[in-house]
């Protein structure tokens, strides 16, 4: 289960108006040609973070290959659920199209207060460009998620079956002067991809009263059972990678004592690691994840055995 860190291996390039700060929330996708995709979410100077993407050689000492120059995906107009923003949060592989689930994101009446929904970019030429399937998202808040829904991990299962782990946003409670968020991962499934079906199924819930927030969860199969890696707030704790696994990818039984990864001390993830995905090749495990102030410095990557 132990992971091997390899560091800091990319950071945001000010050479592109769209990449000041931040390479936040990577998702990893292998080409043909064996080498990996990580799309990430980079901040212009007003803080406006639209979606790019660098190529990486897995077996060159992780060797950045191409950056684009210009976004894949960017905010939409005003008014729309992504005005402010979109983060990219999981890839599906159909035939010739690629999905990339993404997060738009809008500001609330005051800080930090904020809304989030779940879109869809469709790419027809290999990820070198996405159109977004609609203007408005294909999953938003209900009565199972009141405040937000975000960081959508979807994949298709031998079945057929399109399923989906999500940030569900539950509630915000002023604490002093302080406003707080909770959110925990809640399960929903598809016939297309397209259209979700969601009954308030709860994957990962908080284990005690010291925990507000579970993000960004990270499945994938094993021997016919599921395995999920996330980030998740403990007490004064900044987050944390977890681990969970599953039988049917809606019970969970966490596990946080055997995700196999925590902080390094003076490193890039000393105070914090975030937003874990997990990519699968030649039988090795590759997690790209954030540090320190959410990945304000770039993203990294730890390799294990499958």
């Amino acid at each position: 289960m132990g992971w091997t860190k390899k560091g800091l291996i990319f950071q945001p390039d000010s050479q592109y108006t769209w990449m000041q700060s931040h390479c936040q929330l990577p998702v990893a996708n292998i080409l043909d040609n064996g080498n990996c995709r990580v799309y990430f979410a980079s901040r212009t100077k007003e803080q406006i973070s639209n979606i790019g993407y660098a190529d990486i050689d897995l077996y060159d000492n992780f060797r950045i290959i191409r950056v684009s120059e210009n976004p894949i995906l960017s905010p939409g107009p005003i008014g729309n659920f992504d005005q402010f923003g979109v983060y990219p949060a999981s890839i599906v592989n159909l035939k010739n199209k690629i999905y990339l689930y993404y997060i738009g994101w809008i500001r609330g009446y005051f800080s930090p207060l904020f809304y989030a929904a779940i879109g869809l970019a469709i790419s027809e030429d290999r990820g070198n460009s996405f159109k977004k399937y609609s203007n408005v998202p294909i999953m938003e808040r209900s009565k199972y998620d009141p405040c937000l829904v975000t960081s959508p991990n979807v994949f298709i299962d031998d079945n057929g079956q399109w399923k989906m782990t999500y940030v569900s946003g539950i509630k915000w409670e002023t604490v002093g002067k302080e406003l707080l968020s909770y959110y925990h991962i809640k399960y929903a499934e598809s016939n297309d991809g397209i259209n979700w079906q969601r009954e308030g199924r709860v994957a990962i819930d908080f284990k005690d009263v010291n925990e507000r927030n579970i993000a960004r969860s990270a499945v994938y199969k094993k021997n016919g059972k599921y395995e999920m890696y996330y980030s998740f707030v403990s007490g004064d704790l900044s987050y944390r990678i977890g681990y969970a696994k599953s039988l049917d990818c809606i019970n969970w039984v966490r596990e946080d004592a055997n995700a196999g990864i925590d902080v390094t001390e003076n490193s890039f993830d000393s105070e914090m690691m975030c937003y874990p995905n997990i990519v699968i090749h030649n039988n090795k495990k590759y997690m790209f994840y954030n540090g320190n102030n959410y990945g304000k410095e770039g993203f990294g990557v730890a390799v294990s055995e499958i």
